[in-house]
């Protein structure tokens, strides 16, 4: 067996390599810098560090060794579970090192999934075309530079999908109510979910707080026994693009100007308040509320909705920290901010968990929040680089030559300089820009022409002409599917989808795949936090 170290091959046997990594495990805390056995070099060494390649095994064999405490964090386990699973042998490659054990980051779970695990309903509020409900049901293709195999090792038997992508099974999660004033919106996330087996009257048009005023008047409105409540409060009153009125909103909660100056809980910088409403209601185990970044920079704005939130139920929510999650730190090809709230139903919890979640320094272990897997804000061995551009647009024929209703929908607004939003030119080896919800001229461009600066040369060389970005450009940056459909004629009394229509409520939407991030991390804890039965 040889024993690399930092990279640096040297030839032990194996008893010296145990007896090397224990002396490192019992005086270093697994981190330090220590001299090689063999040469007497002085190496920086983390547990990261030590690679066991056996060459006598094919294909060859490399383990990658760390502590049981870093892999719980890993498989959302805690510490003394998977201790009791090395001394029984049911890790594979565990290694018991003086009084602690190290195990192959790469080893699966071993305990073996129920085949007929409970279906966890969600109930989705401000729920536009779809993304986040999207993301936590899964069951959708994404590029394969999307996936990090080794943050997350069970997410390798992700199938082959189209054109080359890697197909994102369904999660336990599944959509029960949705609901939004967009019409356009409803088109869309019915033409999709339907194909799922969804009935379109799952979707309910209507204003927020109309049906918590049904509901309080007697009519059945909203599920029972619904597991997580989502919801991406209406944000343009909070986003830096924006006026940022924030609370004092000027348009009502069915999107109309109010006449009044008299402020209101009925006003769209509140609606948050209504969503309290709704999950004081349906008295759901978690929930989850996104809005844009802007918000945490706007006075005491998110530490008022998190108090606010703590409220339900007589002090009935734990509500953890909010946090800002960066899309590209999740493999999303975009530059967008997000801050998410989460709580959770305190009489639901197990004592261990609430403990926990209660704690000022939250344990790993049972962090709500998913790890990061790309390194576009932070840096680490085990990140991969951001998706690009060029990668999202794999495939995309130039929309003349297109089938797709979405790829030959641009918007055809002329280059208005600089001084405008939305007059730039993408780079296709970086991430994009902001998706916003936007009328045609603020729509960046897929290339400009040399004369306005374009930066494209061999496509401008090809004969290509400046055009913005598509609908389905946009939708791949979003991580929408192929297969979603934004382009859709109307239909009797169902409301089409125009390319105008099809911008806004793409860049209103939360990106799927960071919303399968976020539900696959709950779905990994959800026995953790709610015991064996939930």
């Amino acid at each position: 067996m040889s024993l690399i170290w930092a990279g640096r091959e040297c030839i032990h046997t194996e008893e010296d390599d145990r007896k090397r990594i224990a002396n490192c495990v019992r005086g270093n805390s697994l981190r330090g810098i220590h001299s090689c056995f063999c040469c007497g070099n002085s190496l920086l060494y983390s547990i990261h560090d030590i690679v066991y390649n056996d060459y006598e095994s094919k294909p060859r064999k490399v383990v990658m060794l760390v502590s049981l405490a870093e892999y719980s964090a890993l498989h959302g386990r805690s510490p003394d579970t998977l201790r009791r699973l090395a001394e029984k042998g049911s890790l594979s490659t565990a290694k018991k090192i003086g009084r602690n054990w190290v195990v192959d980051r790469n080893e699966p779970y071993p305990v073996k999934k129920r085949l007929n695990r409970k279906e966890l309903k969600v109930l989705s509020l401000f729920s536009g075309c779809g993304g986040l409900d999207l993301g936590f049901e899964g069951g959708f293709d994404v590029i394969q530079e999307a996936l990090n195999y080794t943050v997350h090792p069970d997410w390798n038997d992700a199938a082959t999908g189209t054109s080359g992508k890697r197909y994102l099974p369904k999660t336990r999660f599944s959509t029960v109510f949705a609901n939004d004033i967009r019409p356009d919106a409803k088109t869309a996330w019915n033409m999709f979910f339907k194909k799922r087996g969804v009935s379109e009257s799952v979707y309910r048009l209507d204003s927020i707080v109309d049906l918590v005023k049904a509901h309080k008047a007697g009519e059945s409105v909203f599920p029972a026994g619904v597991d997580v409540v989502t919801g991406g409060f209406p944000c343009q009153d909070f986003s830096v693009a924006g006026k940022r009125k924030g609370f004092n909103s000027d348009k009502c909660h069915n999107g109309n100007h109010i006449d009044t100056d008299i402020p209101n809980e009925e006003n769209r910088g509140l609606l948050y308040i209504w969503m309290r409403e709704v999950i004081s209601i349906t008295e759901p185990k978690i929930f989850i509320a996104e809005n844009v970044k802007g918000l945490v920079n706007l006075d005491d704005v998110k530490t008022t909705i998190e108090n606010d939130f703590r409220s339900i139920g007589k002090n009935g929510y734990l509500v953890v920290e909010a946090r800002v999650l960066h899309a590209a730190d999740y493999g999303v090809p975009q530059s967008r901010e997000r801050v998410i709230f989460m709580g959770f139903k305190k009489s639901a919890l197990i004592k261990k968990a609430l403990d926990s979640l209660s704690s000022a320094n939250l344990c790993p272990v049972y962090d709500p929040y998913p790890p990061k897997t790309h390194s576009f804000t932070t840096s680490g061995d085990s990140l991969l680089l951001p998706t690009n551009l060029l990668q999202a647009f794999v495939g995309l024929p130039e929309p003349e030559e297109s089938c797709d209703s979405s790829q030959q929908k641009y918007s055809k607004a002329k280059y208005m300089g600089r001084h405008c939003q939305g007059q730039t030119e993408i780079k296709l080896h970086d991430i994009g820009p902001t998706i916003r919800s936007e009328h045609h001229g603020n729509i960046e461009f897929r290339r400009l022409s040399a004369e306005n600066g374009g930066k494209l040369f061999d496509e401008l060389e090809r004969g290509l002409s400046e055009r913005r970005l598509s609908i389905r450009e946009c939708a791949r940056i979003q991580t929408f599917p192929d297969d979603y459909e934004f382009i859709i004629p109307a239909n009797g009394k169902t409301k089409g989808v125009s390319a105008s229509d099809a911008y806004k409520i793409i860049g209103n939407a939360v990106p799927p795949l960071l919303g399968y991030h976020i539900a696959k991390r709950l779905e990994k804890n959800w026995e953790l936090y709610f015991g064996g039965d939930a």
